[in-house]
């Protein structure tokens, strides 16, 4: 468009001048061709065959500039087009101009005159076509913004039944699948709503609502809404309801795992404190089967340690235990420390898990609950793996406890009570013990005769040898309830419990002669290797103290030093007036 056409088209449309001059005949009197453009609420044209202008409106001036000047050819084009087909044409025109496009549709009618002359009228689209595009563009951003804010927007019936549901469904079902349908078909527990929000007869905001998914499966939805209302008889009566719905099942499900996990961790925080507050080892494993069984609100819990032999012994347990006594036996499945077993036994169902440290399993944990009740839920199986975690580490603790303990009680290289364990801490309970019961009981001190030249001519590891020897010697000499001590070098010192006088000497006396095997490890002939042995007999009747028994023994096997060694020596009884004593003929005098 050249710039007087183009001013000439802006000043006519904005100024959109009304004065009606055009020009007149002589008289004052209006030409046909003027009344007949006149009419027209555009600017309209008249135009010979040749495209000129003959006649213009008021308005028109600005188009017939543009034709003039040849800055719209479209025109033109649209000129020529009905002029050769003898026929109507109208298209719309983009024009550019500084204030943005102007639309102008163009309508041409031929055939008007004898001589070919035919109307071109224009009207202003450009605003309808803006209003129209901002009003496209408008529904197309609602449109869009429903869509990203719900998962599907939905319209009811006054009967309930779904009228409209967006494009792409809902609840896995296609929309099609979902109209005139009634809603509560698709609610869980509709009866619990009063109305059910989908026809509800005022605006709802975010209402909680659980619903059936086509797969069988729950979807919960947030429900937004308004009521539609219309006018009859003057009064606003209740259409319909539409609204929209977001699936939040997700986030639910999210924030409900989230709130187990919580539970979960204080659970165990709360065990795991139980099991550290206690100071004494082996109440650990106590304080955390009653936590354990509380924690979980369980019928009990039983805490197993494993031996060395791979057996599951019982190391703490509370609560009910009754038909539980072969437990222990069902436990194949947790070999591999990595599962937790289901197990229903007698009125019990039972949960249980190993106890790993290092990959080493060191024990199991067994929760159970009545038979009759429901199944096992995922937070039961993960809080006891979750637990046995724990005291997983809390028996490595236990048994290297008992490991320090043991190494503090016993001798390193025969493995038995030392004197420290033997008479502080294993007879005083054993004496406390016969003097509730009322029975006897006999102290055997073993001291090895020359032991030294064993050591001098053969050396320590032959001295380690007969050291060993006697210790097998004396435990073949006992019963399984009985105790054994090395209490330092060569002395040792043996306990037989509810054993009478005459089967302590017969006892003693079989010691002195299974002993003489010992003369293998003598360091020469003129020395030969043996035991002194004296025994003192325990009689709680007589209220002697622990020290004045170990006296006794103690002076009983220096009188068999004193008399040639190699022989046994029973101490007179407690509180005797002569302190009296008998002893066997020493196994030097019975070799020939």
């Amino acid at each position: 468009m050249s710039k007087n056409g183009q001013k000439s088209l802006e000043k006519n449309l904005d100024e959109k001048t009304d004065s009606g001059e055009s020009e007149k005949r002589p008289d004052g009197s209006a030409s046909e061709q003027e009344k007949l453009l006149a009419g027209y609420p555009g600017a309209a044209l008249l135009v010979a065959a040749d495209g000129s202008v003959l006649h213009s409106n008021a308005k028109a001036a600005g188009l017939e500039a543009l034709i003039q000047h040849d800055a719209a050819p479209e025109i033109k084009d649209l000129i020529e087009e009905a002029r050769s087909n003898g026929s109507v044409a109208a298209r719309s025109v983009s024009l550019n101009s500084a204030k943005g496009v102007i639309v102008l549709e163009i309508t041409v009618v031929p055939g008007l005159g004898e001589a070919g002359e035919m109307m071109v009228m224009a009207r202003d689209m450009t605003m309808e076509r803006n209003l129209r595009t901002a009003l496209v563009e408008s529904r197309q951003r609602y449109k869009d913004l429903v869509e990203v804010s719900s998962d599907f927007s939905w319209e009811v019936n006054p009967e309930g039944e779904f009228v409209f549901v967006s494009p792409r469904g809902a609840l896995g079902f296609q929309a099609e699948e979902l109209i005139n349908k009634k809603t509560e078909d698709f609610v869980i527990s509709p009866e619990e709503f009063s109305p059910l929000p989908f026809v509800s007869e005022r605006p709802l905001d975010n209402v909680e609502i659980w619903m059936n998914h086509k797969d069988g499966s729950t979807a919960c939805m947030v429900l937004s809404c308004v009521p539609l209302m219309a006018e009859e008889d003057g009064k606003q009566r209740w259409k319909g309801t539409r609204g929209v719905c977001r699936n939040v099942t997700e986030e639910r499900e999210n924030e409900s795992a989230l709130a187990r996990a919580r539970r979960r961790e204080q659970h165990l925080n709360y065990i795991v404190s139980t099991i550290r507050d206690e100071l004494e080892p082996h109440n650990m494993l106590n304080a955390a089967a009653a936590a354990t069984a509380r924690a979980l609100g369980v019928a009990g819990c039983r805490i197993y340690r494993r031996d060395e032999e791979n057996t599951f012994m019982i190391a703490a347990e509370h609560g009910n235990t009754e038909g539980l006594d072969n437990l222990d036996a069902r436990f194949s499945p947790l070999e591999s420390g990595d599962q937790v077993a289901e197990i229903t036994l007698s009125k019990w169902h039972v949960l249980a898990t190993a106890t790993n440290y290092r990959q080493r399993v060191n024990g199991a944990l067994s929760i159970w609950k009545a038979a009759s009740g429901d199944g096992w839920e995922d937070d039961h199986r993960l809080l006891i793996s979750d637990i046995a975690n724990q005291l997983g580490i809390a028996n490595e603790q236990i048994s290297n406890h008992e490991r320090i303990v043991a190494l503090s009680r016993t001798d390193s290289m025969t493995g038995l009570l030392n004197r420290r364990a033997f008479f502080e801490e294993d007879i005083p309970r054993r004496v406390a013990r016969l003097q509730r019961n009322r029975e006897k009981a006999a102290l055997f001190y073993v001291d090895m005769d020359n032991f030294k030249q064993v050591n001098d001519i053969h050396g320590h590891q032959a001295g380690d040898d007969a050291l060993l020897y006697l210790r097998d010697l004396l435990m073949e000499m006992s019963r399984p309830g009985d105790v054994i001590a090395r209490l330092g070098g060569d002395e040792f010192a043996m306990w037989l419990d509810g054993i009478s006088e005459e089967v302590s000497e017969n006892r003693a006396a079989r010691l002195i002669e299974a002993s003489l095997k010992m003369r293998q490890f003598s360091g020469d002939d003129d020395h030969p290797l043996g035991i002194s042995v004296g025994v003192a007999m325990f009689d709680p009747e007589n209220g002697e103290s622990l020290d004045d028994l170990m006296a006794r023994a103690d002076a009983a096997m220096y009188e068999v030093k004193n008399r040639g060694k190699s022989g046994y020596h029973m101490a007179a009884p407690s509180g005797s007036p002569n302190q009296a004593s008998k002893d066997n003929k020493t196994a030097k005098e019975e070799t020939p």
